[in-house]
């Protein structure tokens, strides 16, 4: 159960780690550092104060350069593949009492797959906001997803259950909505 449990986490945080690339770290770095998250051998070094002071200072800047409405549709070419990454990387911190073949082979399908989703999503969020307003909304837009991605971070670690059925919940959402999309572009 303690397994499952780890897994829910892993993509809790991996969907997180769309939205945010670092904060979904900040908190597993709080979290594991006030005993609250037990990490995956070879991640100790996520609950150390190096670690939480380089997460803290990096979500800080992440945090102010999406607010640059300019910046912030440069930053989704480079946030991308770092989500994508990121996803990988934290889902496999999380995942105890698994081999590391198994850990690692679970944390590429869940983390790429759900971070993926999750960032292509926000990319073309952003890039509506960005044709429909010119930018002005970019800042609104970039303070929901600073607010998704803290709470599907805490939710992930307090409440994994409920944090991945919202995930499921929404990238079925996203999904239909490409598709809807999609038949119209055709009609």
């Amino acid at each position: 159960m303690e397994t499952l449990l780890s897994v829910l986490i892993g993509i809790g945080l991996a969907a997180a780690c769309g939205l945010r690339v670092f904060v979904p770290f900040l908190v597993v770095s709080i979290a594991a550092m006030s005993g609250h998250l037990e990490l995956s051998g070879g991640f100790e070094w996520l609950a150390t104060w190096y670690a939480l002071t380089a997460f803290a200072v990096a979500s800080a800047l992440e945090i102010a350069s999406y607010w640059v409405p300019w910046l912030d549709n440069m930053l989704d070419t480079i946030s991308t593949p770092a989500a994508i990454i990121a996803g990988t990387i934290v889902t496999a911190s999380v995942v105890t009492d698994m081999s590391p073949f198994l850990r690692w082979s679970l944390a590429v399908i869940a983390g790429v797959g759900v971070a993926g989703v999750v960032q292509s999503a926000t990319v073309a969020l952003r890039a509506a906001s960005t044709a429909t307003t010119g930018g002005i909304a970019n800042p609104v837009v970039s303070t929901a997803e600073l607010g998704g991605s803290v709470v599907a971070s805490v939710l992930s670690i307090a409440a994994p259950v409920i944090a991945v059925s919202l995930v499921a919940l929404t990238v079925f959402i996203i999904v239909t909505r490409i598709r809807r999309v999609a038949r119209l572009r055709r009609c």
